[in-house]
């Protein structure tokens, strides 16, 4: 196995897809209103993201906080530039985001038959299957496709995963046609170490590093960490959510997704472009926390940016 050149990838812009609308929001019991999740969908724009998730088309029984994803997309306005996948399980799903005038998706499996069947009444290679259809008419439309590989480096259900058949997942959904793959730290277990290993594998078995994500949940408090850890190695995508919010129903202890006002404050102090504004993305994190009725509890959120010429903190609000 040779090890991954940082030099494969385009060495100075980052992408930042924000899944705060939909992963943040899916676990939360209290029902927020519609015009709610409009206006932050509307701040994460205005604050230069340009990949947000914005709902899921999964059966409202199952997530009843997204049961308003029909509504949700016909009332978005849709600005230049910007995508905004939805999560789609199946080919019911499909014909909504159809309906709803969607053009970009993403299915979700994992590495372990454990995980995929609590969360989604499958095996991993059932799940496969699944998608296949729904793949096959998004790429007939023309439709963008990402694909999800939770339990990239540990299930809540059967503890340890080996990244060979978290690479052999991966591989399987390019097979089906996915733009991307999404590997998911579902419970917060990754360190840096595994994450080098792992996208080295992924390279050698065909997936180039502009087609890897990483999704890093910071339930152990290692989600930067192991982000600097892909940077080093040449991955450029990197999943975040607006107040830290979210966490994975399937997946007991998963605490929140790595923050995303986190991520762009060390993106700044590095020197690396991604195109967001930090100021502005603390306003729509503190937006979403007024929303849920709790205080932001992420570092940045906290603490601000930080002005190096001035010493001073910034963006508090």
């Amino acid at each position: 196995m040779t090890e991954t050149q940082p030099e494969a990838a385009a060495a100075d812009h980052v992408r930042i897809y924000e899944v705060g609308p939909r992963d943040g929001l899916q676990n939360e019991a209290r029902p927020i209103p519609l015009e709610t999740k409009l206006r932050y969908l509307e701040l994460l724009a205005d604050a230069g993201l340009r990949e947000i998730e914005a709902t899921s088309f999964v059966a409202p029984r199952a997530i009843p906080q997204l049961a308003d994803a029909d509504e949700l997309m016909a009332a978005l306005p849709r600005r230049p530039g910007v995508r905004y996948p939805v999560l789609v399980p199946n080919l019911r799903g499909m014909g909504r985001a159809e309906a709803a005038g969607v053009d970009a998706i993403a299915v979700f499996t994992a590495a372990s038959d454990a995980f995929t069947q609590r969360n989604i009444g499958m095996t991993v290679a059932e799940s496969l299957q699944a998608f296949a259809p729904v793949l096959a008419r998004a790429g007939e439309l023309g439709w963008w496709r990402r694909a999800y590989v939770s339990t990239a480096f540990g299930c809540p259900y059967t503890g340890a995963v080996d990244p060979a058949r978290v690479v052999e997942v991966g591989r399987d959904l390019l097979e089906l046609g996915v733009d991307e793959v999404c590997f998911g730290d579902t419970i917060g277990v990754g360190v840096p170490p595994q994450v080098r290993d792992l996208t080295a594998r992924a390279v050698d078995a065909g997936l180039t590093l502009e087609r890897i994500a990483y999704h890093f949940h910071d339930t152990r408090g290692t989600a930067l960490a192991t982000v600097a850890a892909a940077m080093s190695v040449g991955i450029r995508t990197f999943d975040a959510s607006t107040g830290g919010t979210g966490g994975c129903p399937y997946a007991p202890g998963a605490a929140g997704n790595l923050a995303t006002e986190d991520l762009v404050f060390l993106l700044d102090a590095i020197g690396l472009d991604h195109g967001v504004s930090l100021d502005a993305v603390l306003e729509a994190a503190r937006f979403i926390a007024d929303a849920l009725g709790r205080p932001l509890a992420t570092k940045v959120g906290q603490a601000g940016g930080w002005d190096p010429r001035t010493g001073r903190a910034t963006g508090r609000g």
